[in-house]
């Protein structure tokens, strides 16, 4: 392909995108119905949608991948995709009222006769996701596993509870307060040998919300993170992953969980 005709193919999908138009390619058009054979399909799209989408690829061919992947032995797939996602999103994004019931830790079944649902939350460690919502009755903040919740239904509120003249948003602002007195914030510098390596430090880092600082004098970076006390542990693996990189300076219990932890390496091996 010469010089002009990239140019011109360039000024075609340059106007199709103006268009609104996306052009597919027969390949990504199979890929696309071997994928919806899988069951996780009839969990992502709405009925209507993943009709809609068999019957534009119905006379298409599936991708035939027995001469190019072979499987080896793995451990039982988790599943990513949660069926309780896409309405739990359309609850939350419309400040819905829900009624639920959800399993505890001991195995017992509570019933919450009416709750606000505030946020959906994807463990990357447990590969679980996680519903934070507000208990009208107790006044609680609560996070559950999606695995661990039973039914879940738009609420219809009763007479009584009309009478409480609930405001959606009075609780939101009320959870917000929570969130930001449960807020904690670490500094974390980057020692100067291993500047080059910034961008894989804040790679590893990039799951928190966080600033960083450069000292043009001493040639130092520092990185402020933001973050729940929960996610504290989560932190720390990552500060261990990242080895002698970086050293914490401002953070109380960061610093003495990795000092117990290199005694603890330290005995381990004999050395003081």
């Amino acid at each position: 392909m010469n010089l002009f005709e990239k140019i011109f193919n360039y000024q075609i999908i340059s106007r199709l995108e103006d268009s609104g138009t996306f052009v597919v390619t027969s390949h990504e058009r199979a890929w696309l119905k071997s994928m919806l054979q899988h069951p996780a399909a009839a969990d992502a799209f709405d009925p209507d949608t993943l009709d809609k989408l068999h019957a534009m690829l119905g006379e298409d061919q599936v991708m035939d991948t027995s001469e190019h992947l072979v499987e080896k032995a793995r451990s039982m797939e988790k599943q990513v995709y949660h069926p309780l996602l896409r309405p739990l999103r359309r609850y939350i994004a419309e400040r819905t009222f829900i009624r639920l019931t959800y399993k505890t830790k001991n195995g017992t079944i509570n019933d919450a006769p009416l709750a606000l649902p505030y946020r959906l939350e994807y463990s990357m460690v447990k590969r679980e996701w996680y519903l934070l919502w507000y208990n009208v009755r107790s006044r609680t903040f609560m996070q559950t596993k999606l695995d661990n919740m039973q039914t879940i239904k738009a609420a219809e509120l009763t007479e009584s509870e009309q009478e409480l003249t609930l405001d959606p948003a009075v609780i939101l602002h009320k959870i917000n307060q929570i969130l930001e007195s449960r807020k904690t914030v670490a500094l974390i510098e980057v020692v100067p040998a291993y500047n080059r390596e910034l961008s894989r430090i804040l790679y590893a880092l990039s799951s928190f919300e966080k600033d960083v600082e450069y000292d043009e004098e001493q040639d130092r970076y520092r990185v402020r993170v933001c973050l729940q006390l929960d996610e504290r542990e989560y932190l720390l693996s990552k500060i261990r992953f990242l080895g002698m990189r970086v050293r914490v300076l401002e953070g109380d219990y960061l610093k003495r969980r990795m000092l117990e932890a290199s005694t603890k390496a330290l005995a381990r091996y004999g050395a003081e």
